[in-house]
Parts: structure tokens; C-alpha cells; sequence
């Protein structure tokens, strides 16, 4: 059977379904613009639904990441966030959490202070908005209210004990107890099926019923992130109702449930805000010309072909394809745009593995000028009609400086704008 090409036009192409694509979408959306976006699953799955903007500093935790960021601006002021100011990254911020809330996944909006969010393995990290969802835990951990961590039978890489354990002297009125989850006797289980288990009335109720007998005066009750895949408050509120207690949720280890809802209510939403999204379809190839850029998918069924003014590139590092290496250099993926690294891997590395400083190679990326359009070694701009955002771009340590969320919030504000002058 003969395959067959399909054909649209946008006036911005957005690659890549990360938080920066994502979010780049939705503010070209709030611009009126019309966007189209592609890509695979990419990493949505590994996140844990927190939104970091600047969480560690010089190697310091930082409580005011507002105060870190003009620390940072001193200190690195190559770093893509430092030539954008506090009030531009706040809007930004405020743009997508609204659109989230919007959507029906409600977070905080950006306050004046890091929280200090509960992870999987027992620990917490700084970070300036969480799922609503995810709350009640910030306030538990930060008053050591009277808490019940709950894990469940057969359920990896999330302890309860491990909380009790680890919080011992900050947290002493935290308990830890093990459920068997309704339905799920004698098996494995992972987090996405016991989250799409719980869409259900009967289930909510069912886990609620256990968990009651347990409570023994707690004021609060913690679980692994599992309160439904597409309403997570109402089935929150419905089961907190329930017990009669405060109720919240921790990320568990990937795959995790709020990287997957966040991209599901993405796929959901989208199509009907306008967007023209193909979340499993790659670009195999991009040509330029004068009036923007000519891009190819291939598909199992048919071929697209998609005509657009201006394109956004937000493919990620390694684990989403936007970057790979050989034995000699460090690339890009798509457009092989040029990258300023060492010349040879013996500078991408410190001798120290667990070196404080963190490795060259994860500062290289795509160099970008302010208008954040990837430039050559000339320092002038690879097409007028080229962007890119998040954190395939050069001069950060997303992972190290707890920043991953508000480089690519912070950037695909940025970048949309100047794509958004661009089309005029």
C-alpha cells in the first residue's frame, strides 16, 4: 500500500514534548499564535510533578530562590536564566500554573520562598510549587504535625519507613504502616495502575476503609503518588473527606504517576485550546528556507509534512534525544547545531566522580544569544526563525542546581516571546 503525506501549516512548530515544549505551547497558545507540537513521550514520565526554579546555589540549599537567581546572574551570567529578570520568570511561573489549574491539575503559584518538598527515598528538597495535590505534605513536614506515611504490598521504590527512619529527630510524631491495596493482593504493583485504579468510586472507597483503622489520632496522612491519573484533587478531596483527615501524596520513583498525568492532561487539553499535538510522532528532518522551515515525521501509517514561520526547539538532553555523543564530540540531534566543547572527552569530566563542582559535559548544549535563537561559532544567529528553550541549552546544571522545572518555564516564556515578535 502506498504511503500518503500529510500536510498543514502553523505559524509555530514546537519539537520536543518536555515541560519546555509543553510549556512553550501553552504560552504561544495564550498568544494567540497557532502551534503545532511533536515529539515522542520524552522524559515527562521521570519527573516529579515539582516545579523547581533555583533550589541550590555555590552548592548551598537556597531558601529564596529570587535572592539565588541575582546571585546567579553575578556568579554565572552565561546561565540561561540569568539574562531574564525576576518579574519576567514570576510571570512565566504564574502563566503555566494557572494553565495547569485551568486544565484540572491545581498547583501553587510562585511564592517568596523555596517549600521543602517530601521525596520518595525519604528526604526533602527545595522547590517553589507543588501539585495541590502534594501541599498538606509541605505543611506536615514543616510544623511535624502528627502523620501517618502509608506504602503498600508489593509497591517498589517507595518506603514508609524509610520517612520514619530518616525524619526520626526533626519529625518524631511521624508514623509508618503497610497496607495490602484493595484488589492487588499477592502482586507486584506499580504506581500507574493502582493511580488508574483509583479513578474508580469503589476503590477510593475501599482504600479509604483501610487506611481509617490506622489513623490513631494522626493529623495527616501521607501516600505514594496514586490519587487518580486525570482528576488527582477530586479523588484527594473524596478520600480525605472519607478518613477525616488531611491527606497528601509524595512522588514515587520513575515512572512516576505526576509526570505521566501531566502529560496526559497535556494530550487531553491541547487539541481542544487549538494546538495541532503529535506526542508520538519525531521530526526525522528539518529543511530552512527564506519564509521559515519545512518540516518531516514519519509515522507507521503516513508521512507529515508540516510548514512552518517560526520553530521551537526544546528536545531535552540525553535520556529525551536532543543530545548524543561518540568517542570524540558532542552533537545535537536534528540539526546537528554547533556545540562549544572541549577537544577531546578528557575535558568533559572532573577526576572525581562525586566532584561538588559537577562535570563539564553537563554545562555543554546549544549556545543561544538574548533573543534565545541558537547561534554558530561566529556568535551570529543559525536561522532568524530558530529558537530554542530548556535544557538542551548550554551554560546550566539543571540536575545539580534543582532548577530543571524553571530553566524550561523560564525559557519557553522567553523564546515564545521572541518568536512571537518574529512572526510579527
Amino acid at each position: 500500500m502506498k504511503r500518503g503525506t500529510r500536510r498543514i501549516e502553523t505559524q509555530l512548530a514546537v519539537i520536543g514534548t518536555g515541560i519546555a515544549g509543553f510549556a512553550a505551547s501553552i504560552f504561544a497558545l495564550r498568544r494567540r499564535l497557532d502551534v503545532a507540537q511533536f515529539g515522542h513521550s520524552g522524559a515527562m514520565a521521570y519527573t516529579t510533578g515539582y516545579l523547581d526554579l533555583l533550589g541550590v546555589h555555590d552548592q548551598r540549599v537556597r531558601t529564596d530562590p529570587w535572592a539565588a537567581l541575582d546571585d546567579l546572574r553575578r556568579d554565572e551570567p552565561h546561565h540561561p536564566m540569568s539574562g531574564l529578570a525576576n518579574q519576567t520568570i514570576r510571570t512565566a511561573f504564574d502563566g503555566f500554573t494557572d494553565t495547569l489549574g485551568e486544565m484540572g491539575i491545581g498547583y501553587t503559584r510562585a511564592g517568596e520562598r523555596n517549600l521543602s518538598a517530601l521525596l520518595p527515598n525519604g528526604i526533602a528538597k527545595p522547590t517553589l510549587s507543588v501539585p495541590d495535590t502534594m501541599l498538606a505534605g509541605v505543611t506536615a513536614l514543616e510544623t511535624g504535625a502528627s502523620t501517618l506515611m502509608i506504602d503498600f504490598d508489593g509497591l517498589q521504590g517507595f518506603s514508609a519507613k524509610a520517612f520514619e527512619v530518616n525524619f526520626a529527630e526533626r519529625w518524631p510524631a511521624l508514623r509508618s504502616a503497610r497496607l495490602t491495596f484493595p484488589g492487588m493482593e499477592n502482586r507486584q504493583i506499580f504506581p500507574e495502575v493502582l493511580a488508574r485504579s483509583l479513578e474508580t468510586r469503589t476503590t477510593q472507597d475501599a482504600l479509604a476503609v483501610a487506611i481509617q483503622p490506622l489513623l490513631n489520632g494522626a493529623e495527616y496522612v501521607g501516600l505514594p503518588a496514586i490519587l487518580g491519573m486525570h482528576a488527582p484533587d477530586a479523588v484527594l478531596a473524596r478520600i480525605q473527606e472519607a478518613i477525616g483527615v488531611k491527606l497528601f501524596e509524595i512522588p514515587t520513583i520513575p515512572p512516576a504517576v505526576p509526570g505521566i498525568r501531566l502529560r496526559e492532561c497535556f494530550e487531553r487539553a491541547f487539541p481542544e485550546m487549538g494546538a495541532k499535538l503529535e506526542p508520538q510522532l519525531k521530526v526525522a528532518n528539518v529543511e530552512f528556507g527564506a519564509s521559515g522551515a519545512t518540516l518531516h515525521l514519519h509515522g507507521p501509517m503516513e508521512d507529515l509534512q508540516v510548514e512552518a514561520s517560526a520553530v521551537l526547539l526544546a528536545t531535552g538532553r540525553f535520556l529525551s534525544g536532543g543530545l548524543q555523543s561518540d568517542q570524540h564530540r558532542l552533537s545535537e540531534t536534528l540539526l546537528d547545531l554547533p556545540i562549544r566543547q572541549p577537544e577531546g572527552r578528557q575535558g568533559w569530566f572532573r577526576r572525581e566522580f562525586l566532584d561538588p563542582r559537577g562535570h563539564p559535559v553537563n554545562r555543554l548544549g546549544v549556545e543561544v544569544d538574548s533573543a534565545f535563537r541558537p547561534v554558530g561559532p561566529d556568535g551570529d544567529p543559525v536561522h532568524e526563525k530558530l529558537f530554542a528553550a530548556g535544557a538542551i541549552l548550554a551554560h546550566q546544571d539543571w540536575a545539580r542546581q534543582r532548577c530543571g522545572a524553571g530553566l524550561a518555564i523560564a525559557t519557553a516564556y522567553s523564546a515564545t516571546e521572541a518568536a512571537t515578535a518574529a512572526l510579527g
